[in-house]
């Protein structure tokens, strides 16, 4: 295959996961923001848009308005749905030859009816209507796809988003202990609440919620799921690799964020639930990057060097 369609599906698989999962974020802590009037906003705002890794103005106090204006419709900024909703689109425009009509067709149509504002009582139904896009774009690839090369970079992009997506949203829980969402409303963020009690039969608890997100190797969002999956699509990519040892540095390195997660004790994590969440995020930053000089060179432009004589 090449670098080029490889990329493009593994960028489209990343942002239309991206979008869906910064969908799940927003839609919970703004949420929190409404019922609850004791939060103060501009704090929570501010809070919610570092663990995106967006920096705001120090100078203007902010409101669930300009965390939507930022995060959700905002085509310019890197973290915002609408810049997810463009670039899988656009990435779909590259590798057209190989990506299939129902994919393009459903990314085309949300492309053109991603809306330039939400008004503040619609946010619920604009996230939701974000999930179930992505969840038909996903429905596509997953129903109709050969689990070829071509399907294992699309996978290896989603996973490898979703990885990152759930550990961010699991560092919001730890923004403000006090106030901060609850781990009901991060598991329904995540669609895990009923598969949660199913597991667990009790109300939810910081240690067995956290575990369920964290180390569940049934449930697809957790995060141990997302990277063991990453793993897989990365040993059929290239099948030759391991014969002596892991000598593929991506897979190196989500072997060791696995292992470092699985052998812990779920209370030493949560003791620093934010620190560990961030290095999860720096292990998968990593991998990305592995993965990207591994299977995606940059082309070397070619420069005249004169004749030799």
């Amino acid at each position: 295959m090449l670098s080029r369609i490889a990329e493009s599906l593994f960028w489209i698989g990343r942002y239309i996961e991206r979008s869906d999962g910064t969908a799940r974020i927003l839609d919970v802590h703004l949420q929190l923001l409404l019922e609850d009037p004791w939060i103060d906003e501009d704090s929570a705002c501010r809070a919610l848009l570092a663990v995106m890794g967006s920096e705001p103005n120090e100078d203007v106090a902010l409101g669930p308005q300009d965390v939507i204006a930022l995060l959700a419709v905002d085509p310019r900024h890197p973290a915002s749905i609408a810049h997810s909703v463009i670039a899988a689109r656009e990435n779909a425009r590259r590798a057209r030859e190989i990506v299939s009509t129902e994919l393009w067709e459903a990314l085309n149509h949300t492309y053109s009816r991603m809306p330039r504002q939400v008004a503040s009582d619609k946010t619920h139904e604009f996230f939701r209507w974000v999930r179930d896009r992505a969840a038909l774009a996903i429905g596509v690839v997953d129903s109709a796809s050969s689990r070829d090369e071509a399907w294992h970079f699309f996978n290896l992009g989603r996973s490898i988003e979703r990885a990152d997506m759930t550990a961010r949203l699991l560092a919001t829980r730890s923004l403000t202990e006090a106030s901060g969402p609850s781990w009901t409303t991060i598991l329904r963020s995540c669609g895990g609440y009923e598969a949660y009690l199913r597991s667990y039969r009790g109300v939810p608890s910081s240690l067995s919620a956290a575990e369920f997100l964290l180390l569940d190797r049934l449930f697809p969002r957790s995060i141990i799921s997302s990277v063991i999956r990453a793993e897989e699509s990365l040993r059929e990519i290239d099948p030759r690799a391991g014969r002596v040892g892991v000598t593929d540095q991506a897979q190196r390195l989500l072997g060791q964020i696995r292992s470092e997660l699985e052998y812990r004790p779920i209370g030493d994590i949560l003791f620093d639930l934010a620190g560990n969440m961030e290095r999860v995020q720096e292990v998968v930053s990593a991998a990305s990057d592995a993965i990207r000089q591994r299977y995606f060179p940059t082309s070397v432009v070619p420069v005249w060097i004169g004749e030799v004589s």
